[in-house]
């Protein structure tokens, strides 16, 4: 006789992250980044921490948080944590409108103030990801420059993720990446590989990748250690993973290292926060410091 007997499927008999230690994690995640984690995000942060737990011979999340919530666990852990748990999502000139209003108002408005010949502009990309962001700026500037412009120009991109730092700074993506780049950038900006592998990629050239250097940084600290006469700073489509207070203060901060005339560039999905900031609106999600 057959057995009756039912066969749990895998995913049923699959371990799970406990509801009170997905908790414990969210108020880690947002005390330490600042970025909300609520219920629906669970099995998301499942999923993305199963493969550090796997990665260190761990049977069951029971096993993992309790490594995870001792002091030494955690000082180890915590950067891996931050880097499961990140949204990365970018790519080349998006929302393009920004970097049309780049050069046709911000360059132009900026160089007009400035006394100095061939001056230094310091550009900004304060929660860079890969890298996306701050290379469509390097191309847009330089190939300013390359029209005539007598400006020089740096690029500071900063993220929370060591993960997507390490990715910007060896500037390789999937070639289907840099499908917006416009094609005449593309021939001028991007190296493909002369024997590609099953996965293409593509590089962006070192003449480009020398004016933009990558750092670690939290938003949530209390201070930033750069320069504070940045003529742009972008921070877009961050904020909406903040609680106000929070995205109050980073703007605050981030406004505090714009020269006077100086553009802070946010996400069209954000409102401006803060308004008691000494800004004026410009133009769409574009804010010039008074």
């Amino acid at each position: 006789m057959p057995s009756l007997a039912l066969k749990l499927q895998p995913e049923e008999t699959e371990d799970h992250l406990a509801a009170l230690d997905f908790a414990r994690i969210a108020r880690l995640i947002e005390g330490e980044a600042g970025i909300r984690l609520p219920p629906g995000k669970r099995l998301m942060v499942e999923g993305r921490l199963r493969k550090r737990m796997r990665a260190l011979g761990h049977p069951d999340f029971a096993s993992y948080t309790d490594l995870l919530f001792n002091k030494a666990g955690l000082e180890r852990e915590l950067v891996h944590i931050i880097n499961a748990v990140t949204t990365n999502k970018t790519d080349f000139f998006r929302e393009s409108e920004h970097f049309d209003y780049l050069v046709e108002h911000m360059v132009p408005s900026l160089l007009a103030r400035r006394a100095e010949r061939n001056p230094l502009l310091k550009v900004w990309s304060a929660a860079s990801s890969t890298g996306a962001e701050a290379y469509t700026l390097a191309m847009v500037l330089n190939d300013l420059t390359a029209q005539g412009r007598a400006f020089r120009f740096a690029i500071l991109g900063t993220d929370i993720s060591t993960t997507v730092l390490a990715q910007g700074r060896r500037a390789v993506y999937p070639a289907e990446m840099i499908a917006p780049v416009p094609p005449d950038m593309q021939a001028r900006y991007v190296m493909h590989a002369r024997h590609p592998g099953t996965r293409r990629e593509v590089r962006i050239v070192p003449e480009l990748r020398r004016f933009v250097r990558f750092d670690h940084l939290n938003l949530m600290d209390q201070a930033y250690p750069y320069d504070r006469d940045c003529d742009i700073v972008f921070l877009r489509n961050v904020l909406i993973y903040f609680e106000k207070s929070d995205q109050e203060a980073v703007v605050t901060r981030l406004v505090g290292h714009l020269r006077p005339g100086g553009y802070l560039v946010l996400g069209h999905s954000e409102s401006m926060i803060g308004t008691s900031l000494a800004v004026r609106q410009v133009a769409p999600a574009v804010f010039q410091k008074l």
